[in-house]
């Protein structure tokens, strides 16, 4: 260390002396910690000081063994570098928007009628947490692996954390990347991706996760309606993707009549029959479906008196007959899409 210190300085010296160079001596109180840490964001300035008195004769900028300044001369070619001065007491290098590639160790050599010195200070550049790549917005099936991924740079290396904007919105055991077993329907929505390192305010990035799921049949409205009026049977669904409905008696599948009208709106369908007779009272089924499944369910539209459940009927058809059409049905309307 000693031997490199030496060589460094009497090559400094030599150069001074070949271009004749007249600096400002730099003060020696200032050399008693003879390494520094100075810690800079990119793009921010950094001022690494050296100041000088009467004493010292000679004095020069390195970075890395390449001179900078010697003296007032600039000997560096980047634009950024300048030297900041105040009269006589001061010999600091300036370096403008730094970027990473200006860590490192800088050295205020100094020459004095005793012996030369050397101050260093090693310059630290922090960067910014920057998410440069994240899973595009995605859709799975239920019951699906899923791995979403958010790379990102920063200097110290961010910390990446993930959240489902749900109501909770609970940090998610992932980092770079996030694995889902068998997500399940109620694992869809917004994902926050977050990378932070203490820097600059954290990046964030967003996934949409859409879970495709067959359809559940969650509410149905049975109907108690007099002849001569009109009755309303209701059927509401949930599926992703939207459902499609359709309504059957018995085995026939009904369609919009001048007197029935089929009204669908979103995941819930209406059976309007407007004139309600003796024939028309019995079982209907109402039946939801997509690419994913089927699913149906029977309602009643009944007489007054008859004491059913007017709150509405989840179960099952167990038609066989039945059973089979709906899944001819299905089959169809899935081949008329293809």
């Amino acid at each position: 260390m000693m031997f490199s210190f030496w060589i460094q300085t009497l090559w400094l010296s030599g150069v001074a002396l070949l271009f004749g160079f007249q600096g400002f001596p730099v003060r020696s109180a200032d050399l008693q910690r003879t390494t520094d840490n100075i810690t800079i964001r990119q793009g921010d300035t950094a001022v690494i000081r050296c100041y000088v008195d009467d004493k010292v004769s000679k004095v020069a900028w390195l970075n890395r063994s390449n001179i900078i300044f010697a003296g007032q001369d600039k000997w560096s070619l980047d634009p950024r570098v300048d030297l900041v001065t105040k009269g006589q007491l001061e010999y600091s290098l300036r370096i403008q928007k730094v970027d990473v590639y200006d860590e490192g160790s800088y050295t205020c050599s100094i020459q004095t009628k005793q012996q030369p010195k050397t101050s260093q200070v090693y310059l630290i550049v922090q960067v910014p947490p920057n998410i440069y790549k994240v899973s595009e917005d995605v859709t799975v099936n239920e019951g699906s692996n899923l791995t979403l991924s958010c790379l990102a740079t920063g200097r110290p290396d961010p910390a990446i954390t993930w959240r489902l904007l749900n109501p909770s919105a609970e940090p998610l055991d992932g980092e770079e990347y996030l694995d889902i077993i068998g997500i399940m329907r109620n694992q869809a929505g917004r994902y926050e991706c977050k990378a932070s390192n203490d820097v600059a305010t954290p990046d964030v990035k967003y996934v949409n996760v859409v879970v495709n799921y067959p359809p559940t049949i969650k509410k149905t409205q049975n109907s108690e309606t007099p002849v001569g009026r009109m009755g309303t049977l209701q059927c509401e669904a949930t599926a992703v993707p939207k459902p499609e409905f359709e309504w059957f008696r018995d085995e026939k599948r009904l369609s919009s009549t001048q007197a029935i009208n089929i009204q669908t709106l979103g995941t819930t369908t209406i059976l309007l029959i407007a004139n309600v007779t003796e024939e028309d009272y019995g079982n209907y089924t109402c039946v939801a479906s997509n690419r994913l499944g089927v699913q149906n369910s029977s309602l009643f539209l009944y007489r007054p008196g008859t004491g059913r459940d007017i709150s509405g009927s989840s179960s099952v058809s167990q038609s066989p007959w039945l059973l089979l059409l709906l899944l001819l049905c299905c089959i169809t309307h899935l081949l008329s899409k293809c």
